[in-house]
């Protein structure tokens, strides 16, 4: 009988380096022109954190301080920035400001990049409002919506136009990315008309798995789940955390498990 367990002498090393090895297979399966796609989805960690150092007047950094600030480990960090030909200077570390430009042109932002927003509600007028978009390479060109009450009005300085004229907007603009902040029942026939239009990339905020065809880029943006993932991590950290008691002990429940309490100290956390 075949087994693909290690062999008992096997050390931790030779299985920590298969596991290595799974992993970087695992990432040269799906690539973007010659870009592991998980390295391209921690390049925008990266700029972001390369931001941060900036604007803190930092000018080289080691690949430690910039794999800390990412939030992986400096290994990781090294391979992901030799992809774009970036291997830092030993002893010196990283140019900031040049590996903001590496990192930036390999994910296409040294372009402007023309954007509508489909959906004048309150998260639209929060993402027309944002002021990153724009130091970012992304131009809000134009909002639509379907409400009457709302299509003429101001907003960040653009006019709301009605989502009749998608096309003709898309068109006039030469838009790349639609974003579509719309309820749930008009979300699939919006992406669908953004998709006829010639739109390719698409940011998704309503509640809702998009159907689109190949060549079709969709991220999808769901708050709710987001906020019910933290809930998940914040409940087990509370029954992980050690209960304070007062001198007299805490009452315990029915079935002999002691009942949780919420102390002034706790409450003032939050």
């Amino acid at each position: 009988m075949h087994s693909n367990a290690m062999p008992s002498g096997a050390s931790g090393q030779e299985q920590a380096c298969g596991r290595a090895r799974a992993d970087d297979q695992a990432e040269a399966n799906g690539q973007v022109n010659g870009i592991p796609e998980a390295t391209v989805a921690r390049l925008p960690v990266y700029l972001r954190a390369l931001y941060g150092l900036a604007e803190r007047g930092i000018s080289t950094v080691a690949s430690e301080e910039l794999a800390a600030a990412a939030g992986v480990n400096s290994a990781k960090l090294r391979k992901d920035l030799s992809h774009l030909g970036s291997y830092g200077i030993r002893g010196v570390g990283y140019d900031v400001d040049y590996l903001v430009y590496q990192v930036s042109r390999t994910l296409g932002l040294t372009q402007d990049w023309p954007v509508v927003i489909v959906g004048a509600g309150n998260l639209g007028r929060a993402l027309a409002n944002y002021g990153g978009f724009v130091s970012r390479g992304f131009t809000i060109s134009a909002m639509l919506d379907s409400d009457t009450a709302i299509v003429g009005s101001r907003i960040a300085k653009l006019t709301v136009r009605h989502v009749d004229e998608l096309e003709a907007v898309v068109a006039r603009h030469k838009v790349a990315i639609g974003v579509i902040a719309t309820p749930a029942g008009s979300a699939q026939a919006v992406c669908d008309r953004l998709v006829s239009a010639g739109v390719t990339s698409i940011l998704n905020f309503a509640p809702l798995v998009l159907n689109v065809p190949e060549g079709v880029d969709v991220r999808k943006v769901d708050l709710s789940i987001e906020l019910q993932i933290l809930a998940f991590h914040a409940q087990r950290r509370s029954a992980a955390r050690p209960e304070s008691r007062s001198a007299g002990g805490n009452p315990g429940t029915a079935d002999g498990r002691s009942s949780p309490r919420v102390t002034p100290e706790l409450a003032a956390q939050g």
